[in-house]
């Protein structure tokens, strides 16, 4: 009995394993051309049977482990792979915004940096030791205003005695005068004394203008900077003493690329912002274009001048320019988060709607009939809600064009209203399935300012 129980269990395992080997159809034939082999070994004599199945033995053996190899390493990682490729793919989450129309004047971005009118650092031409400061730090003064004066006593000494050998001089000459007028001289004499008078008095105009230069003034009116000496101190030839700037009006100083150059022209306005006033905007219009482009960098110096009736702008401060290129038009702007650069080229994710899903069978058709069949029974199933829209992120490459804030114009590659992805690029792939989260909505950050 336990011997019968033990063929029937194993006759049942090797059906299975033939069945899923080979198929509904062959493997039950196998089955049965297998148990007719055994039947017709049983009835031969002892001495036939044992080596016929021995060896019956061992095929089926090696069939078995044949087949559960080939299942392991063959058909389990194919089934793992339909199963994998059959799968429904995630839905991601994406932010996303509508591509708009905006009407943008065109503008030439650049960087530029403050340079006043006149600035100069103060200096002497001579040495000495400094005697009188006639300023505080960051002074407005008046052209011509006493700045700091050097100790000149040894100049004035010699000017005291170079004009006592011009008075002498003088003397000496009028009297060569009286005696050549009747003819008691020689002309000779009058010429020495004449040269003698003439020596004296240059002598004396260059002890006035050293001490001129050591009394320094300003040449020019503005505004003073931080003082480098005191009194006392020893100061050189061409030692920086202050600074001094004429901050109204004031210019700014800005490089553009060779190919902008036929968008300048003298008079043109600009706009300039600086991170010390975020927010706020200074107009002011190019003076002057430079002669010749940079063979180094291919770009050519421009020069606007700006109006600074309060003097909030510096020479030397840092300024973000927009040069006015021209009338007003339509542009197509996404948000900049939208846009991923790339070696490839700048792309985007559109969102469109999903491509619709393969019909079902016609209500003729056989796969139709139990549906058919069960008509009364299905038609009183109430009707499911409404499924949320299928929505696919195509991949798409654009041209960019300016950026302004947090808004970038494309020039091709996206229409107006068309949605744009901005935020969860990351996480795309070309046409993957989406869902977009309307109450995930990126707030701007505010403006740092530059280092």
């Amino acid at each position: 009995m336990v011997r019968r129980l033990i063929v029937s269990v194993f006759a049942l395992g090797v059906l299975v394993l033939l069945v899923r080997l080979f198929g509904n159809v062959v493997g039950p034939i196998a089955f049965v051309v297998l148990a007719g082999v055994a039947m017709l070994v049983r009835r031969l004599p002892a001495r036939i049977v044992r080596p016929i199945a021995f060896v019956f033995t061992f095929c089926v053996l090696a069939v078995l482990i044949g087949g559960l190899g080939y299942f392991h390493f063959v058909l389990k990682p194919q089934f793992i792979k339909t199963a994998i490729a059959q799968a429904p793919k995630p839905v991601t989450t994406v932010m996303a915004e509508e591509a708009k129309t905006e009407s943008w004047v065109p503008k030439v971005p650049a960087i530029g940096t403050f340079k006043a009118i006149q600035g100069i650092d103060v200096a002497p031409q001579l040495g000495g030791i400094v005697a009188a400061i006639h300023f505080d730090s960051g002074q407005e003064v008046q052209a011509g205003a006493p700045i700091l004066e050097i100790d000149d006593s040894t100049e004035q000494a010699d000017l005291k005695n170079g004009e006592a050998q011009l008075k002498n001089a003088d003397v000496a000459l009028e009297r060569q005068r009286s005696l050549l007028s009747t003819n008691n001289t020689a002309k000779a004499s009058f010429d020495a004394a004449l040269a003698a008078r003439d020596s004296a008095a240059a002598t004396v105009e260059r002890y006035k203008a050293i001490i001129a230069q050591k009394a320094i003034k300003a040449p020019f009116s503005g505004r003073l900077g931080m003082r480098k000496v005191d009194i006392g101190q020893y100061v050189s030839p061409g030692m920086s003493l202050t600074t001094l700037q004429q901050l109204d009006p004031i210019y700014v100083d800005f490089s553009l690329p060779e190919q902008n150059f036929d968008a300048l022209r003298i008079g043109q306005s600009v706009e300039v912002e600086v991170d010390a006033y975020p927010g706020q905007t200074f107009a002011g219009k190019i003076q002057s274009i430079d002669a010749r482009v940079s063979q180094d960098t291919r770009n050519i110096m421009v020069r606007a001048q700006l109006d600074n009736k309060e003097k909030r702008l510096l020479p030397g401060m840092f300024a973000n320019v927009n040069v006015v290129a021209g009338t007003e038009r339509e542009v197509v702007t996404v948000p900049r988060t939208a846009v991923t650069y790339s070696l490839y080229g700048d792309s985007v994710f559109v969102v469109k709607a999903a491509p619709p899903a393969p019909a079902a069978p016609a209500p003729g058709s056989a796969q139709a009939g139990p549906a058919a069949a069960a008509g009364p029974a299905q038609a009183a199933t109430p009707a499911a809600p409404p499924a949320e829209e299928a929505l696919i992120a195509e991949r798409r490459f654009v041209r960019t064009g300016e950026t302004r804030a947090d808004r970038v114009a494309i020039v091709e590659g996206v229409a107006a209203g068309e949605r744009v992805v901005t935020a969860g690029q990351i996480k795309l792939q070309p046409n993957a399935r989406v869902r977009i989260d309307p109450n995930a909505n990126l707030q701007p950050q505010p403006v740092r300012p530059k280092e």
